[in-house]
């Protein structure tokens, strides 16, 4: 039950996370306050101001449930009613909301009306984040609108005009025949000589800058080493290990002294210092002892 009640609460703010994403995705367009007589009329027949809201993302966007305002002090001031699945916007598509100052007129009409020298909020569903404002200048003429023309080709940052343009609701604002970086290229290089040269240098250049950083890391170190010669051990010293290794061998083994001259005598050829050297053979010369004297041997015959 905890897991369900925890994949549910999760799957909430995701929803809601991208929820709050598409509606940052609007932009208040265009604005008319003051219409004249060439004014596009509502369905009621009256000529009056009104916003374009427009949806700059690739995605549809819902905006039912966020504000319209014009004072700072009253983010609420008009909202845009949740239950009207007509709210939903398509991608790269504009709505217009007349400001009648009348609520009960209807989804598509706010509760105030425009004026010049004020600025219109657009607030998220939250009622606390303004997503876009647009500023109305006092000496906008009359069936002049302000709007807000995109800075890049892809239509993703927009910047308002300075000068009064003449109203385009439901039209994309800016030149829709602006030729993209792309099509400037296809322009100027018809053959794409310039692209190929520029792609070639910079797959050369990467594989020389590896091949570089490879060198100063790995190559460069084992070079060192294998050039490095390696210490000539002492042949006297190393010989002089090995028999005395045999002769704590032979005596753990067996013990005795006559292993112990075996070593000795073992080391003094190795080190050079024997003088009846023969080939393949070490001669050690036995002194006799009393041991040797088998008549001291001998056992007394017991008495009877």
């Amino acid at each position: 039950m905890r897991k369900f009640l925890s994949t549910a609460v999760l799957s909430l703010l995701f929803a809601l996370g991208l929820n709050a994403q598409n509606v940052s995705d609007l932009i208040i367009s265009e604005a008319l306050a003051t219409p004249d007589s060439t004014g596009i009329m509502d369905n009621y027949g009256r000529r009056t101001g009104w916003v374009e809201l427009y949806n700059k993302s690739t995605g549809t966007v819902n905006y039912g449930g966020c504000y319209l305002t014009d004072d700072r002090a009253n983010l609420k001031k008009s909202p845009i009613p949740k239950s009207d699945l007509r709210t939903k916007l398509g991608p790269r598509q504009s709505v217009m909301l007349f400001c009648s100052g009348k609520r009960v007129d209807g989804t598509f009409y706010t509760g105030f009306t425009l004026e010049n020298g004020k600025t219109i909020y657009l607030v998220s569903n939250d009622g606390r984040t303004i997503i876009d404002s647009l500023f109305i200048p006092e000496s906008l003429p009359a069936g002049m609108s302000v709007i807000k023309l995109p800075k890049d080709i892809r239509q993703r940052d927009f910047q308002a005009q300075e000068h009064p343009a003449v109203p385009s609701p439901g039209l994309l604002n800016g030149d829709i025949n602006a030729a993209s970086k792309a099509d400037a290229m296809a322009a100027t290089d018809p053959h794409g000589w310039t692209l190929s040269i520029v792609s070639v240098s910079v797959v050369f250049s990467a594989l020389a800058l590896l091949w570089l950083m490879f060198w100063l890391l790995f190559d460069r170190p084992a070079r060192k080493s294998a050039q490095k010669p390696a210490k000539k051990k002492d042949a006297a010293s190393n010989e002089g290990e090995v028999a005395a290794a045999i002769a704590l061998a032979l005596d753990m083994e067996n013990g005795g002294e006559v292993y112990a001259a075996i070593s000795a005598a073992v080391h003094l050829y190795l080190s050079n210092a024997v003088h009846d050297v023969e080939p393949g053979i070490v001669t050690i010369v036995r002194k006799p002892s009393g041991w040797d004297n088998k008549a001291l041997n001998f056992r007394k015959t017991p008495k009877v």
